[in-house]
């Protein structure tokens, strides 16, 4: 007989993710206050390691087999998985920064999108901008649904239908959230735009990380040499956004935010509540 584990995590398992995703949250603060024209990727990561020890847990992206790092900083027309190196910054450069850590066997996971002033390029700086907020903003909309959808994959069709209505973006199809908790990557995959089947129930207990990526032109990619980082086939430039959110009996919160998730909520009229 094969047992599965449930995809419902219990009040104290709930309760043990708190910290992970706040030691998630701190390495993208750490990186968000030294992200510069003239920084290096590889200093990126030294500084998100550190945040993730400080709090007592370690990164969790070095437990994936064969992946070294703290953080993957994609920079450009690179989506996911970028390796950081001694490559320098430049103005205009668009980053994705994911990040996550591990404390006491429970995951944080969380993703945000920079894009570095550049006053020489104005409608560059602009367009990449305009697309990393309408990234996050999906990402948003995604987690609002949570609080009324009955089943996990109305998640996607808010996240598809706020990106589709501010213009003519490419979403990814070949990368999606996904469960999250004893293990980074975990059951149920969570879509960013429509899908026939309905998923999961929505109830306490369910634990997802929410990640739209979007890109200016066409979503179609391929893999780098380097085995690990996803690029643009035509060159466009991407952004990436991600929390991991919990369920529980009294609403939601969002484990990778230190408000759990207030300012992003509010304009939904959303107010999260900490799990008890």
């Amino acid at each position: 007989m094969v047992f599965r584990r449930s995809i419902y995590k219990s009040p104290a398992q709930l309760r043990l993710m708190v910290e992970p995703g706040l030691a998630t949250a701190a390495s993208l603060d750490a990186v968000a206050a030294a992200i510069e024209p003239g920084v290096s990727t590889l200093t990126l990561d030294a500084l998100a390691e550190r945040a993730i020890v400080e709090r007592g847990a370690r990164p969790n992206f070095t437990l994936e087999q064969g992946y070294d790092h703290t953080i993957c900083a994609s920079v450009n027309d690179d989506v996911v998985h970028g390796i950081p190196g001694d490559r320098l910054l430049v103005p205009g450069d668009i980053v994705s920064i994911d990040s996550g850590a591990i404390l006491n066997g429970w995951n944080g996971d969380a993703a945000r999108t920079f894009v570095l002033p550049d006053p020489a390029r104005r409608d560059v700086f602009d367009e990449r901008l305009t697309l990393s907020e309408v990234t996050e903003q999906s990402l948003w909309r995604g987690i609002a649904r949570l609080v009324t959808a009955r089943h996990l994959n109305e998640v996607g069709e808010a996240i598809e239908d706020y990106i589709v209505s501010q213009g003519d973006y490419g979403i990814l199809t070949d990368y999606v959230g996904h469960g999250i908790g004893r293990s980074m990557h975990e059951a149920p995959p969570v879509f960013n735009y429509r899908v026939s089947a309905k998923g999961p129930e929505v109830k306490p207990g369910l634990v997802v990380a929410i990640e739209p990526m979007v890109v200016l032109g066409d979503p179609e990619t391929y893999v780098r040499d380097d085995g690990w980082t996803v690029a643009t086939e035509d060159g466009s430039a991407a952004a990436h956004w991600e929390h991991s959110v919990a369920v529980h009996a009294d609403g939601i919160w969002v484990l990778t935010a230190a408000d759990g998730g207030a300012a992003g909520l509010a304009p939904f009229g959303i107010t999260p509540v900490p799990i008890p």
